[in-house]
């Protein structure tokens, strides 16, 4: 069985890894990953007529073959490729996770570090076990910095994966009420996070710290090398200002005073935008060319995405949702100077145990305040008691939706990725 050593010089001279046949390329190397549902030996075949350099396999009908490289393991193959790529880097490597707002952040974070520096990034959210590795091995001999996004939901995982990128700066954006089935709760959720505080402590490397989170100052203790941004007692001060339902943010820090305009909804975003601009400043970027990379960034991805269709002004929010997100969103919805407000709302996933009670708070939430109209949308809400409409699926919903369509009105579309909102809006 070939051991790393033995991949590297291969993955030199064939850089392009895949892990889906759908997206193969002459000359790139393939790994055939297996899971629970899939067996991607059973590709290997369809790989080599496709044209790649190598198929990486645990097959061992293929030993032998010229183009096959048979290990035990496929999975650890490619992050054992990925740690070796790692360690010929002597750059910033920031790894960012946490509860909410990873992505936005991440991609925040990158904007402003490109200001100056060819910067390598997770693309989209390819932040799991596969995505990790995947995400250094696409890192050229270019790079001046690194962004990886770490998510998980169990323990362990985040451990897992600094033990592959080892990173230099981490930035945890907060510890909320996310994948709690898997974590066991709130207190569950920030010993899985703050893994990457343990690492940082243990290796002597750097944290951007939101000192508003009080919970993340004693996460952090013992960590000596910290930089701090938030709404006050900080080195990086600033203010959320609502502009309509975008986000401005007033830079407050000696040298920096001015106002950061976003394409961002929500007040929510304001720690997002102000570790970005802590990192941008941090590492020697002018808070103009910060300014103008935050500024640019229009978020394509279903989160807090604004959109106008027809007369109706939407929030697409529905790639993600927990307690902490749904809350943060309904009341920034709330608060926002828009006229005919309504409220779809999909289930939230891996909620456990806590599901009734945590879909029973959130009907309460919403209570809080007036909307035109709710739809509800899963089955998470089918034994709670509301005066709204409810659908167990999106595709009713979205019937619904379609044979009575709103006009002339704002609409906040949201819910776990599994609630498939996203067809109510192409139901409008």
């Amino acid at each position: 069985m070939p051991d790393v050593a033995q991949l590297y010089p291969l993955y030199l001279e064939n850089a392009d890894i895949q892990t889906d046949t759908r997206k193969l390329r002459k000359g790139g190397i393939f790994f055939a990953l297996s899971g629970a549902n899939f067996d991607g030996n059973a590709f290997v075949g369809a790989a080599l007529e496709a044209g790649v350099a190598y198929a990486v396999t645990s097959d061992t009908a293929w030993e032998g073959h010229d183009q096959c490289i048979v290990v035990a393991d496929t999975l650890a193959a490619l992050q054992q490729l990925a740690l070796q790529h790692r360690k010929r880097f002597d750059i910033p490597f920031i790894a960012i996770t946490g509860s909410n707002g990873k992505t936005t952040t991440k991609e925040l974070v990158t904007a402003a570090l490109r200001a100056k520096y060819i910067t390598y990034a997770t693309d989209g959210n390819l932040n799991n076990h596969i995505g990790v590795p995947l995400t250094i091995l696409k890192i050229k001999a270019d790079a001046k910095m690194a962004i990886i996004e770490m998510g998980a939901n169990h323990q362990r995982e985040i451990a897992s994966y600094c033990t592959i990128a080892l990173p230099t700066h981490g930035i945890i954006t907060n510890c909320g009420k996310a994948h709690i089935e898997g974590f066991g709760g709130v207190e569950g959720v920030r010993k899985g996070k703050g893994e990457l505080y343990d690492f940082l402590k243990a290796t002597g490397g750097v944290i951007f710290r939101n000192t508003d989170l009080d919970y993340l100052e004693s996460m952090a203790k013992g960590i000596t090398h910290e930089i701090t941004y938030g709404s006050a007692n900080a080195q990086y001060i600033g203010k959320p200002m609502m502009n309509g339902v975008f986000l401005d943010v007033a830079m407050l820090t000696k040298h920096a005073e001015t106002t950061i305009h976003t394409h961002l909804v929500g007040e929510y975003n304001f720690p997002n935008v102000m570790v970005a601009a802590a990192v941008g400043l941090s590492f020697g970027i002018g808070i103009d060319d910060i300014k103008e990379a935050i500024a640019a960034y229009n978020p394509d991805n279903s989160r807090s995405q604004w959109m106008q269709k027809g007369s109706n002004q939407i929030i697409l929010d529905a790639y993600n949702a927990n307690p902490t997100s749904m809350a943060a969103a309904i009341a920034n919805f709330a608060r926002a100077d828009l006229a005919a407000k309504l409220l779809w709302i999909g289930g939230m996933k891996e909620m456990g145990a806590d599901e009734q009670k945590e879909h029973t708070e959130l009907v309460s939430i919403i209570g809080q305040y007036k909307w035109d109209d709710v739809i509800l949308v899963g089955k998470e809400f089918k034994n709670i008691p509301h005066t709204y409409r409810w659908f167990e699926t999106s595709v009713e919903a979205a019937e619904a939706v379609k044979a009575n369509p709103p006009a002339n009105s704002a609409i906040l579309i949201k819910g776990s990725r599994g609630s498939r909102m996203e067809a109510l809006l192409a139901a409008l």
